[in-house]
């Protein structure tokens, strides 16, 4: 899954994330590639507002 997420993707979750409390379908912005596939995401609210900023793995991810 690495070679489809890029920086600056647009990406969604397919699993819960429960110790982040995000849920599979939230969408998220690709913010950071790391060279062990795992990727830092930021998630922003309507208004604006970052509600979480983390660092999860492409398994976790698919490209919108």
């Amino acid at each position: 899954m690495k070679d489809e997420v890029k920086l600056l993707d647009v990406v969604a979750l397919i699993n819960d994330v429960p110790q982040h409390r995000l849920h599979r379908g939230e969408i998220g912005a690709v913010v950071e590639c790391h060279g062990d596939e795992t990727f830092d995401l930021e998630f922003v609210a309507q208004d604006g507002y970052t509600y979480a900023l983390v660092t999860l793995p492409a398994d976790l991810l698919i490209p919108l």
